[in-house]
Protein backbone atom coordinates (compact mmCIF):
# COMPACT_ATOMS: atom_id res chain seq x y z
CA UNK A 1 0.00 0.00 0.00
CA UNK A 2 1.68 3.33 -1.08
CA UNK A 3 0.42 6.65 0.59
CA UNK A 4 -0.02 9.63 -1.05
CA UNK A 5 1.83 12.75 0.82
CA UNK A 6 -0.65 15.25 2.47
CA UNK A 7 -0.14 17.82 -0.19
CA UNK A 8 -0.76 15.48 -3.09
CA UNK A 9 -3.57 14.02 -1.20
CA UNK A 10 -5.41 16.79 -1.13
CA UNK A 11 -4.53 17.56 -4.86
CA UNK A 12 -6.29 14.81 -5.71
CA UNK A 13 -9.43 14.85 -3.73
CA UNK A 14 -10.10 18.60 -5.54
CA UNK A 15 -9.20 17.22 -8.82
CA UNK A 16 -11.32 13.97 -8.41
CA UNK A 17 -14.16 16.06 -7.14
CA UNK A 18 -14.44 18.24 -10.02
CA UNK A 19 -14.50 15.34 -12.16
CA UNK A 20 -17.11 13.81 -10.48
CA UNK A 21 -19.08 16.87 -10.61
CA UNK A 22 -18.34 17.85 -14.03
CA UNK A 23 -19.72 13.85 -14.98
CA UNK A 24 -22.97 15.24 -13.31
CA UNK A 25 -22.64 12.33 -10.48
CA UNK A 26 -22.84 14.88 -7.10
CA UNK A 27 -25.76 17.08 -6.96
CA UNK A 28 -26.09 19.46 -5.10
CA UNK A 29 -23.38 19.30 -1.65
CA UNK A 30 -23.96 15.73 -1.72
CA UNK A 31 -21.41 13.13 -1.76
CA UNK A 32 -18.06 13.01 -0.02
CA UNK A 33 -14.53 11.90 -0.61
CA UNK A 34 -11.39 10.58 1.78
CA UNK A 35 -7.72 9.31 1.75
CA UNK A 36 -5.60 7.55 3.97
CA UNK A 37 -2.61 9.31 4.86
CA UNK A 38 -0.02 8.21 7.28
CA UNK A 39 -1.21 9.91 10.67
CA UNK A 40 -5.18 10.07 10.07
CA UNK A 41 -7.56 10.55 6.78
CA UNK A 42 -8.49 13.76 4.65
CA UNK A 43 -12.37 13.97 3.98
CA UNK A 44 -14.78 16.42 2.25
CA UNK A 45 -16.20 18.98 4.79
CA UNK A 46 -19.89 18.85 5.60
CA UNK A 47 -21.69 20.79 2.84
CA UNK A 48 -19.28 21.26 0.58
CA UNK A 49 -19.64 21.16 -3.16
CA UNK A 50 -17.04 18.63 -4.83
CA UNK A 51 -16.58 20.85 -7.60
CA UNK A 52 -15.49 23.77 -5.60
CA UNK A 53 -13.00 22.34 -3.20
CA UNK A 54 -9.92 23.88 -2.37
CA UNK A 55 -6.61 22.18 -1.14
CA UNK A 56 -6.84 23.83 2.47
CA UNK A 57 -10.51 23.35 3.26
CA UNK A 58 -10.48 19.52 3.19
CA UNK A 59 -10.69 18.25 6.31
CA UNK A 60 -7.84 16.36 8.37
CA UNK A 61 -9.07 13.99 10.95
CA UNK A 62 -6.89 11.66 13.65
CA UNK A 63 -8.02 8.16 13.22
CA UNK A 64 -9.75 8.32 16.04
CA UNK A 65 -12.00 10.88 14.34
CA UNK A 66 -10.65 14.61 15.78
CA UNK A 67 -10.42 17.22 13.66
CA UNK A 68 -7.15 18.38 13.03
CA UNK A 69 -7.35 20.94 10.40
CA UNK A 70 -9.45 22.58 7.80
CA UNK A 71 -12.85 22.69 7.77
CA UNK A 72 -15.52 20.50 10.06
CA UNK A 73 -16.14 17.24 8.58
CA UNK A 74 -18.23 15.74 6.16
CA UNK A 75 -21.39 13.61 8.47
CA UNK A 76 -19.95 10.90 6.92
CA UNK A 77 -16.49 10.84 7.92
CA UNK A 78 -17.13 8.36 10.36
CA UNK A 79 -18.24 5.70 7.90
CA UNK A 80 -15.48 6.59 5.87
CA UNK A 81 -12.75 6.09 8.82
CA UNK A 82 -14.84 2.76 9.42
CA UNK A 83 -14.74 1.06 5.98
CA UNK A 84 -11.08 2.18 5.93
CA UNK A 85 -10.04 0.57 9.25
CA UNK A 86 -11.79 -2.69 8.17
CA UNK A 87 -9.81 -2.50 4.91
CA UNK A 88 -5.98 -1.85 5.58
CA UNK A 89 -5.10 -2.08 2.34
CA UNK A 90 -7.15 0.62 0.69
CA UNK A 91 -6.13 3.89 0.61
CA UNK A 92 -9.78 5.98 -0.36
CA UNK A 93 -12.90 6.53 -0.20
CA UNK A 94 -15.76 7.98 -2.18
CA UNK A 95 -19.56 8.42 -1.25
CA UNK A 96 -21.99 9.79 -3.79
CA UNK A 97 -25.75 10.67 -4.15
CA UNK A 98 -25.52 9.94 -8.02
CA UNK A 99 -29.35 9.72 -9.37
CA UNK A 100 -29.46 6.11 -11.34
CA UNK A 101 -27.66 4.26 -8.05
CA UNK A 102 -30.19 6.53 -5.55
CA UNK A 103 -33.13 5.62 -7.55
CA UNK A 104 -32.07 2.00 -7.70
CA UNK A 105 -31.58 2.05 -3.85
CA UNK A 106 -35.16 3.42 -3.33
CA UNK A 107 -36.58 0.53 -5.35
CA UNK A 108 -38.42 -2.58 -3.54
CA UNK A 109 -38.20 -6.29 -3.75
CA UNK A 110 -34.16 -6.20 -4.52
CA UNK A 111 -31.91 -8.58 -3.88
CA UNK A 112 -29.74 -7.54 -0.38
CA UNK A 113 -26.88 -9.84 -1.11
CA UNK A 114 -26.44 -8.43 -4.81
CA UNK A 115 -28.97 -5.63 -6.03
CA UNK A 116 -27.23 -5.57 -9.94
CA UNK A 117 -27.03 -8.07 -12.37
CA UNK A 118 -23.46 -8.49 -14.00
CA UNK A 119 -24.52 -6.99 -17.46
CA UNK A 120 -21.10 -6.37 -18.67
CA UNK A 121 -17.79 -7.41 -18.34
CA UNK A 122 -16.60 -3.71 -16.83
CA UNK A 123 -19.46 -4.03 -13.99
CA UNK A 124 -17.74 -7.86 -13.36
CA UNK A 125 -14.36 -6.51 -13.08
CA UNK A 126 -14.89 -3.10 -11.15
CA UNK A 127 -17.93 -4.74 -8.86
CA UNK A 128 -18.60 -7.96 -8.42
CA UNK A 129 -21.69 -7.94 -6.16
CA UNK A 130 -23.37 -4.93 -4.44
CA UNK A 131 -25.04 -5.56 -1.20
CA UNK A 132 -28.24 -3.28 0.03
CA UNK A 133 -27.02 -2.15 3.26
CA UNK A 134 -30.30 -1.21 5.82
CA UNK A 135 -31.55 2.62 6.16
CA UNK A 136 -30.27 4.28 8.50
CA UNK A 137 -30.43 8.53 8.76
CA UNK A 138 -27.38 10.35 7.01
CA UNK A 139 -24.35 10.46 9.21
CA UNK A 140 -25.68 7.57 11.72
CA UNK A 141 -23.33 5.99 13.35
CA UNK A 142 -24.72 2.61 13.35
CA UNK A 143 -24.69 3.36 9.49
CA UNK A 144 -21.04 2.99 9.84
CA UNK A 145 -21.23 0.13 12.04
CA UNK A 146 -23.14 -2.03 9.80
CA UNK A 147 -21.26 -0.87 6.95
CA UNK A 148 -17.98 -1.67 8.85
CA UNK A 149 -18.85 -5.27 8.84
CA UNK A 150 -19.76 -5.45 5.39
CA UNK A 151 -16.27 -4.03 3.98
CA UNK A 152 -14.59 -6.93 5.44
CA UNK A 153 -15.74 -9.02 2.59
CA UNK A 154 -17.06 -6.03 0.05
CA UNK A 155 -15.33 -3.01 -1.21
CA UNK A 156 -18.55 -1.54 -2.96
CA UNK A 157 -21.89 -1.30 -0.70
CA UNK A 158 -25.31 0.41 -2.01
CA UNK A 159 -26.52 2.44 1.71
CA UNK A 160 -30.70 2.03 1.11
CA UNK A 161 -32.36 5.12 0.16
CA UNK A 162 -29.30 7.18 -0.20
CA UNK A 163 -26.28 5.45 -2.16
CA UNK A 164 -23.55 4.06 -3.30
CA UNK A 165 -20.10 3.82 -1.44
CA UNK A 166 -16.45 2.49 -2.57
CA UNK A 167 -13.32 1.71 -0.87
CA UNK A 168 -10.27 1.15 -3.33
CA UNK A 169 -6.68 0.48 -3.43
CA UNK A 170 -6.34 4.51 -4.51
CA UNK A 171 -8.95 7.16 -5.48
CA UNK A 172 -8.73 6.02 -8.76
CA UNK A 173 -9.92 2.56 -8.15
CA UNK A 174 -12.84 3.89 -5.94
CA UNK A 175 -13.77 6.54 -8.33
CA UNK A 176 -14.11 3.96 -11.51
CA UNK A 177 -16.18 1.39 -9.54
CA UNK A 178 -18.80 4.05 -8.07
CA UNK A 179 -18.96 5.02 -12.03
CA UNK A 180 -19.78 1.82 -13.13
CA UNK A 181 -22.18 1.14 -10.42
CA UNK A 182 -23.58 4.30 -11.82
CA UNK A 183 -23.77 3.32 -15.27
CA UNK A 184 -24.97 -0.50 -14.47
CA UNK A 185 -28.13 1.46 -12.43
CA UNK A 186 -28.80 3.31 -15.41
CA UNK A 187 -28.53 0.29 -17.77
CA UNK A 188 -30.83 -1.91 -15.35
CA UNK A 189 -33.60 0.35 -15.47
CA UNK A 190 -33.45 0.99 -19.10
CA UNK A 191 -33.71 -2.91 -19.32
CA UNK A 192 -36.28 -2.80 -16.96
CA UNK A 193 -39.04 -4.26 -19.48
CA UNK A 194 -37.00 -6.01 -20.96
CA UNK A 195 -35.64 -9.41 -20.74
CA UNK A 196 -31.88 -9.37 -20.50
CA UNK A 197 -29.20 -11.68 -20.54
CA UNK A 198 -26.47 -10.87 -17.97
CA UNK A 199 -23.18 -12.59 -17.80
CA UNK A 200 -23.32 -15.91 -16.53
CA UNK A 201 -21.45 -17.17 -13.38
CA UNK A 202 -18.90 -19.09 -15.88
CA UNK A 203 -18.49 -15.81 -17.42
CA UNK A 204 -17.41 -13.93 -14.79
CA UNK A 205 -15.06 -16.57 -13.66
CA UNK A 206 -13.41 -15.86 -16.77
CA UNK A 207 -13.40 -12.52 -16.33
CA UNK A 208 -12.03 -12.50 -12.93
CA UNK A 209 -9.24 -14.99 -13.89
CA UNK A 210 -8.14 -13.19 -16.38
CA UNK A 211 -8.13 -9.88 -14.97
CA UNK A 212 -7.56 -11.12 -11.63
CA UNK A 213 -10.42 -8.82 -10.48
Amino acid sequence: MKLLTENAARDAIVKRGHMLRNAGLTPGSSGNISVRLEDGILVTPTNSRLGELEPNDISKLNFDGHLLSGMPASKEAYLHLKMLEERPSDTAVVHLHSTHSVALSCMGGLDVDNVLPPLTAYYAMRVGSLPLIPYFPPGDLELAEIVAKFATRHYALLLSNHGPVVSGCDLNAASCAIEEIEETAKLHMLLENYKTRPLTAKQVADINDRFKS
